[in-house]
């Protein structure tokens, strides 16, 4: 599986772990713990990609960035 950056916080409003993958426009899970949110992320870059696939869409490449939090 390729290697996007998944941007996981926790939302007051939703009461939930949100994990964001910028780099897939729309791709996005949540989770009741860090963990939920990670494995449903995954599952959701999956399911972006082969539905990219499937129509034809372009595919961002990894940017492969890391982000350090202070």
């Amino acid at each position: 599986m390729e290697r996007y950056e998944i941007i996981i916080f926790w939302s007051d409003e939703d009461r939930a772990f949100v994990a964001d993958v910028p780099e897939l426009p729309g791709c996005m899970a949540h989770g009741s713990t860090y963990e939920d949110a990670l494995r449903n992320a995954r599952k959701a870059i999956k399911l972006w990609l082969k539905t990219a696939r499937e129509f034809n869409d372009p595919i961002p490449v990894p940017k492969g960035r890391r982000l350090v939090l202070a």
